[in-house]
């Protein structure tokens, strides 16, 4: 079974294509590629993000609060009516990032968010998470706001699970089919050769990998896709620096 549940501590860090090959190299010393990268050399995820009309989660999490949460539905390449997807909160408290999601059909998950009801249980479901989705539910007023997919190189350590380090390039996002099942096509988010890497680890990342960090000038950095592509979004419509983020005013007008 996937597993449901993670807590980790997630470092991100952006490179271009030679230093990607280089490093990702030297990390098979103390690494593997997972089973998606053992049959493939990349494997797609796409992604539906939710949010409110006023785009109130993504508002909120670029304001860089101690606490912030998010509702995105997941799948692995591009799903058909009835395949498996995760529906999934994820929550950042003081920079410890808590992911609950629950496996689901796609036409139930699309169904669930709409209607905040709850499918019936069945036996790929968690219900806990299905008890906590609808609470979520409940609380936001939420409705498909951005299609975002990408390729992923994914890495395990060796010696310790817990460790994992994926490559992400090809960032496409799209605000318009924003049905999962319409194909993993969109705009590029990031320069041609650039690659986000992300360290993900329960607790305090080995000596080896600092190590190999610091030889490689490698230095973490500040980068959310939904959000990069949101302020993308409102430098497009209120001709401001990216930076800006805009009231609840402002929302309403341009929303």
């Amino acid at each position: 079974m996937a597993i449901e549940v993670f807590n980790r501590y997630e470092s991100k860090y952006l490179m271009d294509t030679q230093s990607y090959f280089k490093f990702y190299n030297e990390l098979l010393e103390h690494m593997e590629v997972d089973e998606y990268c053992k049959q493939h050399d990349f494997y797609s995820i796409s992604n539906l993000y939710f949010d409110t009309p006023h785009d109130s989660l993504i508002r909120m999490s670029l304001s860089k609060p101690k606490y912030k949460e998010k509702l995105r539905l997941r799948a692995y390449g591009v799903p058909g009516e009835h395949a498996k997807v995760y529906l999934e909160i994820k929550k950042k408290v003081m920079g410890l990032v808590n992911k609950r999601r629950t496996a689901l059909k796609l036409d139930e998950a699309y169904e669930f968010v709409r209607t905040g009801i709850a499918p019936p249980y069945q036996e790929y479901m968690n219900q806990q998470v299905l008890n906590e989705l609808t609470y979520f539910l409940q609380i936001y007023d939420l409705e498909p706001k951005l299609y975002l997919s990408y390729d992923r190189k994914a890495l395990f350590s060796k010696h310790n699970r817990d460790l994992r380090i994926t490559f992400d390039s090809n960032i496409r996002t799209r605000r318009y089919d924003l049905k999962l099942e319409q194909g993993d096509y969109g705009d590029q988010l990031m320069d041609k050769g650039q690659w986000l890497m992300e360290v993900k680890a329960e607790k305090t990342i080995p000596l080896w990998l600092s190590q190999k960090l610091s030889e490689h000038q490698m230095y973490r950095t500040s980068f959310s896709k939904y959000g990069n592509e949101y302020k993308q979004l409102l430098k497009s419509r209120l001709n401001q620096p990216v930076e800006t983020i805009p009231t609840e005013k402002e929302s309403i007008l341009y929303a």
